[in-house]
């Protein structure tokens, strides 16, 4: 990887989910404003707030596909990334940005 750029794994969830008030939504719905989950499996040489195995909240349009291995990565800078989860921190959140 170069510069700040970050190789992405996208969680794959393929089931029906539910809003806050119980209405079930079909897997088939796509959501084009919904942010996704994913898992930093290579960074540049310049990204300084994301390390190999980080799970990481981004846009699914802000990147590039890439085929490794008959896998699909995704490609984006470190600062499209929305947020960085994490096991612990000091604020007791789990997220940070």
């Amino acid at each position: 990887m170069l510069h700040d750029r970050v190789l992405i794994r996208l969680e794959t969830t393929v089931e029906e989910r539910r809003s806050g008030s119980g209405i079930v939504i079909p897997a088939t719905v796509k959501d084009e404003n919904r942010l996704v989950w994913g898992e930093v499996c290579g960074v540049g040489a310049n990204v300084r707030g994301v390390k190999l195995g980080d799970k990481v909240l981004l846009s699914p349009e802000d990147r590039l596909e890439v085929d490794l291995h008959s896998q699909t990565y995704l490609v984006v800078r470190e600062r499209d990334l929305h947020a960085v989860a994490t096991q612990e921190t000091d604020h007791g959140t789990g997220l940070y940005l």
